[in-house]
């Protein structure tokens, strides 16, 4: 059953209804995983998914902060969450699809401005998520899997617009890139992104703080597409769709893709 998939943090499901639409429209994966809805699961606007297709939907929310979202044409069975470091947030779902390979959608904790947990709460947060996250991929040993989402890290020099400029800025310092390492070792996880794409400078997230983001081009690669090594193989066609970023009040992340024959 091949499929195609895309990651995406919409920062704020509501507010950008017309921009999922218009991906849906546009690029018709047939399962779309969202980031940062900002909203309940009962408020989400599934009338325009549903209406381009979109019948399926797994997700967890909370009002006006993270929340996570597996939308899909094909049917999705509820897999579950985890919330790692206790902190009470909506930012993991799994679903599994028909032909047994679970989805888990991932909204990592930004961390912060400060790379120090001692001053920045948040940082401590984002470092013992990861952990937990290891922990956890270490306990299950997963198998036929794939795992998307904001990692919100960075982890390869070619994946920010200046490696030694950001190296003590969140999410590309080296204690950041080294937990996630481990968490991807303890998974087993293969990057899918960067097995299709292994050279060149590839980033899926620009500052709003850009006058012009697109000629400034100071972008880092935040989002991520996993998959286990037992079907990793079966991966292709991956690409970032830097087009959305400049949709009209887009979000500052532009959408990853993958696609699996499976």
């Amino acid at each position: 059953m091949p499929f195609s998939l895309a990651t995406w943090n919409i920062n704020s499901v509501r507010l950008r209804e017309g921009l999922v639409c218009k991906l849906m429209q546009q690029e018709a994966p047939d399962v779309l995983c969202l980031q940062e809805c900002k909203s309940p699961v009962d408020k989400i606007p599934l009338e325009g998914f549903r209406a381009l297709g979109y019948t399926h939907m797994v997700a967890r929310g909370q009002k006006g902060y993270n929340g996570v979202a597996i939308l899909s044409k094909r049917p999705l069975e509820d897999m579950g969450d985890m919330d790692f470091a206790g902190l009470g947030h909506a930012r993991h779902v799994a679903a599994r699809l028909e032909n047994g390979v679970v989805i888990h959608n991932f909204y990592v904790p930004a961390g912060g401005d400060k790379p120090d947990r001692e001053v920045n709460e948040k940082f401590g947060q984002k470092l013992d998520y990861l952990t937990e996250m290891r922990d956890w991929f270490r306990t299950e040993r997963f198998g036929k899997s794939i795992m998307v989402g904001d990692l919100n890290i960075a982890p390869r020099e070619d994946d920010v617009w200046d490696h030694k400029k950001l190296l003590k800025v969140v999410s590309h310092t080296p204690v950041e890139v080294a937990q996630l390492a481990e968490t991807q070792e303890a998974g087993g996880w293969v990057d899918v992104t960067r097995s299709d794409i292994p050279e060149g400078q590839l980033y899926s997230w620009w500052s709003y703080r850009a006058r012009d983001w697109d000629e400034a081009d100071k972008g880092r690669r935040l989002d991520h597409i996993w998959a286990t090594a037992d079907i990793a193989g079966a991966g292709h066609g991956s690409r970032v769709l830097r087009a959305a970023r400049g949709w009209e009040q887009p979000s500052d992340h532009a959408p990853v893709f993958a696609e699996f024959d499976l």
